[in-house]
């Protein structure tokens, strides 16, 4: 349409990420598993992609089956990923926070991150903690740094036999499974990494506009959205075709919208209802 600015050459496909920023892709759904479609194409590019999972939906079947209809060996789309779990939005706060370390052991060019802000809706954290968790997060999702100080810290080994790393948070201990990855502070080779670490592609998954959030927490959503440099919404048509619309994120208007024909709703919600995630060591790195 007249007027309209044009799509950046980077998403003139669907399932592409843009090539810097931070985005949001939401829906009221099913937005959170939907990640795993973007993945293929960074695999293909030779990206690495760290993503933190605060939706549980992570799911290694599906990738598996992404790959291999890229012709992609699950083995080697299995190398280009480190995935953490978080369980409550103090952990996920936690993981995003050692985002910078992650990067200096792993260089990723992407990071995904699910369930935000959704996951801060939580009624059993008190509300003074879960906007204060919330704040910390999302300062940290904007303003990545990897220019890590040489005193800084490694976060303690994750082995192949998923033991669990624990950290003091303020109010609860931070659990989470980094499969196949050893974070080791070896400081002879650590300036080096940090020097080459690069900020990554940000993208946020969230299902938060399916949710009422508490009294207090009705601006994370809004809050997140402002933050990002682009938003995107999962729709789906009358015959369950799925598409990607791209918003404006002040007048919440759609500039273009992009059809995704090689899924539709009802196939990506097979089997999520309240599926178990193999969590087996050789299922992700």
């Amino acid at each position: 349409m007249y007027g309209q600015p044009a799509p950046p050459a980077a998403l003139t496909q669907p399932w592409r990420l843009p090539p810097r920023g931070l985005a949001v892709f939401h829906g009221e759904r099913h937005a959170p598993r939907l990640s795993h479609y973007f993945m293929p194409r960074l695999a293909l590019e030779g990206k690495r992609i760290l993503f933190l999972d605060g939706a549980n939906c992570a799911d290694p079947r599906l990738m598996a089956r992404l790959a291999e209809r890229r012709g992609i060996p699950f083995a080697q789309f299995n190398q280009q990923i480190m995935m953490a779990r978080a369980f409550t939005c103090f952990q996920l706060t936690e993981l995003i926070s050692r985002v910078p370390q992650f990067l200096a052991e792993f260089p990723a060019q992407v990071l995904m991150v699910t369930a935000f802000p959704e996951l801060y809706f939580d009624e059993d954290v008190r509300p003074a903690d879960a906007i204060a968790t919330f704040q910390q997060a999302l300062k940290a999702l904007t303003i990545f740094d990897c220019r890590l100080s040489i005193d800084n810290h490694f976060l303690p080994v994750s082995s192949t036999e998923n033991r669990k790393s624990k950290t003091e948070t303020r109010e609860a201990s931070t659990e989470f499974q980094a499969s196949n990855f050893e974070f080791r502070p070896s400081i002879g080779n650590r300036q080096s990494k940090i020097d080459n670490c690069q900020s990554p592609v940000v993208a946020l998954f969230s299902s938060a506009p399916g949710f009422q959030p508490p009294a207090g927490r009705k601006l994370f959503f809004a809050q997140t959205c402002a933050a990002a440099t682009e938003l995107w919404k999962f729709q789906t048509d009358d015959q369950g075709r799925l598409g990607l619309t791209r918003q404006d994120k002040v007048l919440g208007i759609a500039d273009f919208r992009l059809p995704m024909a090689d899924c539709r709703l009802p196939a990506v919600a097979a089997g999520n209802g309240q599926s178990k995630i193999d969590n087996r060591p050789s299922a992700m790195r």
